[in-house]
């Protein structure tokens, strides 16, 4: 069994990419080479960008039922346009007319069991890709891609995380920004997750709702506090009204921010920064031997 770890954040911008694209290079680096990252920000994947000349292993896509209706069997009769809760069915009586938009179709079923004449079944329909690297030092990278136009991020998540390396020692689920469903989809099962936040008030506005979902979802959890030195003191003091654990402050370091602009975020790392970030990696070794 791997240990499972998802590195989120309230919002986009405050460093949770950075956060994980080192915290995995620190962990293949200084501990196991049996780790994976898992970039679930289907939506804009970008850890890949940071890993200079990645072979792809892999690529699959991934499909969603989508069920099409046979008007040759169909009476029109709209039953399962009103069954569905997502306006995705379409029924034109007067013009025999019956059709699905996959755009709105969330494949719950229900159009399936309204239908009593045997008229709808469904079909495959691609709407993303999953696909899997190795990078230069064979450290193992997947990435989910969400065809543009699609709403079902969720479905595209779900099947990233069911093909990482089981023989993995540690995954890093690298999870979209904010509280919505796409992140509860990342964390639903990991074993810990660590949130990114900056000391901003904006930042710590997002970071209240972070840390009230993963309360809700009853996750343990600890904070990184990057671009460090920045902002003012009140995340802070949030953190100990809380007692929420701070992992790691990432201090803010300008010619990294460079680098990051770049795309060279994994080289010439600031002594001081490397340091946040091996300490990082032993929070984890320690914790999994712990639990």
């Amino acid at each position: 069994m791997n240990y499972k770890v998802a590195i989120t954040s309230g919002k986009g911008g405050t460093g949770k990419t950075t956060v994980a694209v080192n915290l995995f290079s620190a962990i293949h680096k200084n501990w196991t080479k049996k780790v994976q990252l898992a970039d679930c920000d289907v939506e804009e994947p970008n850890d890949l960008l940071f890993f200079k000349n990645a072979t792809l292993v892999s690529n699959d896509t991934v499909n969603q039922p989508v069920p099409k209706i046979d008007e040759s069997k169909c009476t029109f009769c709209r039953k399962c346009e009103e069954y569905c809760e997502f306006n995705a069915i379409t029924i034109i009586p007067s013009v025999n007319y019956a059709a699905v938009d996959p755009n709105l179709c969330h494949s719950c079923g229900a159009c399936l069991h309204a239908c009593e004449y045997g008229a709808i079944e469904d079909q495959p329909h691609a709407i993303g890709q999953i696909a899997h690297y190795q990078t230069e030092a064979k450290a193992a990278i997947a990435e989910g891609s969400l065809r543009i136009g699609s709403p079902m991020q969720t479905r595209v998540i779900k099947d990233l995380k069911a093909c990482v390396n089981e023989d993995s020692d540690i995954v890093i689920f690298d999870a979209p920004p904010g509280t919505s469903c796409p992140v509860v989809e990342t964390v639903s099962d990991v074993d810990y997750v660590i949130l990114v936040t900056e000391p901003t008030p904006f930042g710590l506005y997002d970071l209240r709702l972070t840390v009230d979902l993963m309360r809700e979802m009853n996750k343990p959890f600890g904070l990184v506090i990057n671009k460090a030195g920045l902002g003012d003191s009140a995340v802070y003091q949030y953190l100990k009204e809380e007692k929420i654990d701070l992992l790691a402050e990432i201090p803010f370091n300008k010619e990294y921010a460079v680098q990051y602009a770049k795309g060279n975020l994994l080289s010439d790392i600031p002594p001081v920064i490397e340091k946040e970030y091996n300490k990082l990696a032993d929070y984890l070794k320690n914790r999994i031997k712990n639990d």
